[in-house]
């Protein structure tokens, strides 16, 4: 969980500051740790854009992406991708999670990524 997501949930709970659902959820590719704090290197040119994300209902503290994710062709090397993170936004916005790859991925020009339903979990414990 990043930094800003920990602050927002801690001051919500309790401190009562109101925070607002993001609208999407969005999956980003990285070639490094992007960090609690958002940073790192996300992919960039070649095609690449985040893609939008949906989960199931969370039960027992964990939850799953409910569909596949399918990134574009890539048009251009986008390097070896190592970690992925969640955010409240297509572009910008804010990191909310993000964890390393259980295998990295080397993506060259005309590869494509998919990650399929139930590949991505958030677990709070």
């Amino acid at each position: 969980m990043s930094d800003y997501l920990e602050n927002r949930i801690l001051n919500h709970v309790l401190k009562g500051t109101a925070y607002t659902v993001p609208a999407g959820i969005y999956v980003a590719l990285f070639t490094s740790d992007p960090t609690d704090a958002g940073t790192g290197t996300e992919v960039s040119g070649g095609a690449y854009a985040r893609q939008a994300v949906t989960f199931n209902t969370a039960t027992i503290g964990a939850t799953a992406t409910a569909a596949d994710v399918l990134f574009p062709v890539a048009t251009a090397a986008w390097g070896t991708v190592t970690h992925i993170g969640l955010f409240d936004a297509v572009t910008g916005g804010n990191l909310l999670f993000s964890s390393v790859l259980t295998t990295s991925k080397s993506v060259p020009s005309g590869d494509q990524i998919k990650i399929n339903a139930g590949d991505i979990t958030v677990t709070l414990d």
